[in-house]
């Protein structure tokens, strides 16, 4: 009679751990992408037309590539990430552990607002700027372009002048 009945537990036990859905594998790391949020970064006053925000500025390529990575607090309503760019080009943004949905806008080199995009949290497809002549990205949370009616056209400009003139000296500065 014992032997049943530890013949039964064994049985027991194996069937039980042989049902259990094994844990979701965690994806691997990609090497050289960021593996968690970066502090917050040095902020600027920015004026989208009449509309003031503090934006943080991403201004080293491992600054630029980790942005808001990780973060799970929504943006304030006076908040944004502006992405100073190495160069003009067809920006390309991608939302790979980003759990937040955002809105984009595109910029050219002399401030000017080219194309607002939705990003959506965690797509890993990127956006595609339709212009070659974008210089500056800024994030802001999603919906705020419309919350405050700025529109392609509206130039973004710092409290000392045009981006190119206040934002591309401090990233040379901190590429250095």
């Amino acid at each position: 009679m014992p032997l049943i009945l530890t013949a039964l537990a064994v049985v027991g036990c194996v069937g039980y751990w042989g049902c259990r859905k094994p844990a979701a594998p965690t994806p691997p790391a990609i090497p050289g992408l960021p593996t968690h949020a970066q502090p917050k970064l040095r902020t600027m006053k920015l004026w989208l037309g009449a509309e003031e925000i503090d934006a943080e500025l991403a201004l080293t390529p491992e600054q630029e590539q980790t942005g808001m990575m990780f973060r799970t607090n929504r943006l304030g309503e006076k908040e944004g990430m502006l992405f100073a760019l190495p160069y003009t080009q067809r920006a390309n943004f991608w939302m790979m552990n980003c759990p937040l949905t955002l809105s984009a806008a595109y910029i050219s080199p002399d401030g000017v607002i080219q194309e607002i995009h939705v990003l959506e949290a965690n797509n890993t497809n990127g956006v595609d700027a339709a212009s070659a002549n974008i210089r500056f990205v800024l994030e802001e949370s999603e919906g705020w372009f419309e919350r405050h009616h700025i529109t392609t056209g509206t130039v973004v400009r710092a409290e000392s002048g045009p981006l190119m003139n206040t934002v591309v000296p401090l990233q040379q500065g901190a590429n250095r």
